[in-house]
């Protein structure tokens, strides 16, 4: 039996970075790292603390990265990273190691897959978005351009070299088959999980987030809005329904289309309408509770792409959920498998506005305690559990 080797972790965002990826990757890496070795190279700064022996052991990549606005720059800046941590990867990487990756960004796995091949290491990829096709339902990339092919045919090679993938959402299987019917084989289903604890949070008048307005239903919408979001959908629903007066907006986030939506507001200044600073860490269970129910809103064609990883902890408070998906979408499937929201059809801003007009006066507490009680599906402790014996068991030869 080969001796076993070491997991390396690649990841552009990292603690004390605050996204979701970071909050992710650092939890797979410190179970892992009770297990076997764990090497973490890390594109954000002040992750690495030089000279502590501690597990897992991070290397800080150099990585600039620019606002997602500044397309031209981002781009050169990932490009950087990803040639940066493809030329750490040969340096670190032995025989039998197995490296893990996320999809962010978009050409890391395909070095870091690249380099494990080189070096005879195994490969696990975690898809969090799927490539070209983000870019194609964003509107950056026509689905037959030049580009979008050239990604495809990389994927091709990727999956193809790649030892296992970790999809998020059930939605994903059917697009990764279209690679080819071995990719069946690959695929690894591990949902991400809730960071607050399932329970019905209260809805309480004196909620600091809350008692500023008056209205008797508060729709919310939170964080970050990219190229995926359209937070349009949610504010011309506010415009249908500006003369509902019980019934008002909380709007928080940050990102491209929240940006977007601000704009909206000082040139209409809706009066149903609360914008709310990027809420920190510590305030955020609060912020969540100060709504009876929460929008996720997803462009067209997002099934199989991407997964709101915010929508377990939405789960988790006890409250209903708004989906702006396709029905199949893996979010989409939960809310109507277990009856814990909506589900309207992308860009409809009236079919919206109907749904919360319909929630707002027949308020259900099931509905409640069913989202509570299936967030308890979605817990640390069994993803972690899925993640160690598939990457582990990788390090130790027996896949």
């Amino acid at each position: 039996m080969r001796k076993s080797g070491k997991v390396v972790v690649v990841t552009q965002h990292y603690p004390p970075d605050q996204s979701t990826t970071a909050a992710i990757m650092v939890a797979i890496s410190d179970h892992l790292a009770q297990q076997a070795p764990v090497l973490v190279l890390s594109g954000s700064p002040g992750s690495a603390f030089p000279g502590s022996s501690a597990q897992p052991a991070v290397v800080e990549i150099r990585n600039r990265m620019p606002g997602k606005a500044a397309l031209i720059q981002r781009a050169t800046a990932e490009i950087l990273f990803t040639l940066r941590v493809f030329l750490a990867l040969l340096r670190k990487l032995q025989r039998g190691d197995v490296v893990l990756m996320v999809t962010a960004p978009f050409m890391l796995p395909y070095a870091a897959t690249a380099a494990a091949r080189l070096k005879r290491a195994g490969s696990v990829l975690i898809m969090h978005d799927l490539y070209p096709e983000v870019l194609v339902m964003s509107g950056l990339l026509k689905p037959q351009s030049l580009a979008a092919k050239a990604m495809r045919g990389l994927n091709a090679l990727m999956f193809r070299a790649l030892s296992a993938v970790v999809v998020i959402g059930r939605d994903t299987e059917k697009l990764l088959l279209q690679y080819g019917e071995a990719m069946r084989a690959k695929m690894h289903f591990i949902p991400n999980w809730a960071t607050l604890s399932p329970a019905v949070r209260p809805i309480l008048p004196d909620n600091p987030y809350r008692k500023a307005n008056p209205a008797r239903f508060v729709v919310g919408l939170s964080g970050n809005l990219g190229f995926t979001h359209d937070p349009v959908i949610v504010f011309e629903a506010a415009r249908l329904l500006r003369d509902r007066a019980d019934i008002h907006f909380l709007l928080s986030g940050w990102g491209i289309g929240f940006d977007r939506i601000k704009q909206m507001q000082s040139e209409t200044g809706l009066p149903n309408v609360t914008f709310v600073d990027r809420v920190a860490d510590q305030d955020l269970e609060t912020f969540l509770a100060a709504a009876d129910v929460w929008v996720i809103p997803y462009r067209k064609d997002l099934a199989g792409v991407s997964v709101p990883s915010r929508f377990y902890n939405l789960l988790a408070m006890g409250r209903p959920v708004m989906l702006a998906s396709e029905p199949e979408a893996e979010a989409a499937q939960i809310v109507r498998e277990h009856d814990v929201g909506w589900v309207v059809t992308p860009g409809k801003a009236d079919e919206l506005a109907g749904a919360i007009a319909m929630a707002a006066s027949s308020q259900d507490e099931a509905r409640a305690e069913r989202a509570a009680g299936i967030a308890q599906r979605f817990n640390l402790p069994d993803a972690m559990q899925r993640y160690a014996q598939l990457v582990l068991g990788l390090v130790r030869g027996n896949p």
